[in-house]
């Protein structure tokens, strides 16, 4: 069977499940007064892109920074960075929020205005920690005989690093980093606790303004499908590029 079919079998399957369920419900949808808030569900909804892409980039930057601290020989760095991880993956998103807005950035006596930077480098440190994680596995994936084999052919150990470990180790990390930049992107939905106008913010709001709930939550996951499934695609074009190039 062609993979197409395979997938407009499954979704004709999902969408006459959800279909049925919908229709089985005793309720007089209100599309057109949810409709009258389309523009605070755009501007949330461009309000996650920005927030998301910004927190992607220091995520990945965090997690990188953080792997290599745990390979170093220094012990201070290794400690550093170990207790960065366990203290983050241990504790929920949310309290880190609300200890990041109402303790640490009123200590610090940030402005309201600075909310978004607060809230972006709070969900960058989270999902930086498993960020980390996984590009530390990646590269202890990489056995010590590829390094050896570098070096014995005159390569320097950034040329090593460059041309030998790194093309391995980020075709064994892709699906693990596509899966957390996706969870990232829902995670972001959090910010609206700290009152960050994003996508879920505008929905909770549009949804105490119409007592319309499905309808205005419905958009919700629509949107976030539209942010994640890129992103999915672009995770398996990776992989196949870098499948490619290495073999």
């Amino acid at each position: 069977m062609p993979r197409s079919l395979a997938y407009l079998i499954v979704l004709a399957l999902l969408a006459t499940g959800a279909g049925l369920a919908f229709a089985s419900l005793d309720m007089n949808w209100n599309w057109a007064v949810v409709w009258e808030y389309r523009a605070a569900f755009w501007q949330g909804w461009w309000m996650t892109v920005g927030l998301s892409l910004a927190a992607l980039v220091a995520s990945s930057l965090i997690g990188v920074v953080a792997a290599v601290m745990m390979r170093s020989r220094f012990a201070l760095a290794q400690a550093a960075a170990r207790v960065y991880v366990e203290l983050v993956r241990g504790t929920p998103l949310l309290v880190q929020l609300l200890i990041g807005w109402y303790v640490i950035a009123a200590a610090l006596r940030a402005g309201t205005d600075q909310r978004y930077l607060v809230g972006v480098l709070v969900l960058s440190l989270f999902s930086g920690a498993y960020m980390t994680e996984i590009f530390r596995s990646g590269l202890d994936a990489i056995p010590k005989t590829q390094l050896d084999s570098a070096r014995a052919i005159g390569l320097t150990p950034w040329q090593s690093l460059r041309l030998v470990v790194l093309p391995q180790a980020v075709r064994i990390v892709l699906p693990s980093v596509a899966g957390q930049l996706v969870s990232l992107v829902k995670d972001s939905s959090l910010l609206s606790v700290i009152s960050i106008a994003e996508f879920t913010f505008a929905a909770r709001n549009v949804n105490s303004a119409t007592y319309s709930t499905l309808e205005s939550y419905l958009p919700l996951a629509a949107g976030y499908l539209a942010l994640t499934l890129p992103l999915s695609a672009l995770s398996r074009w990776l992989e196949r590029r870098f499948r490619y190039e290495a073999a």
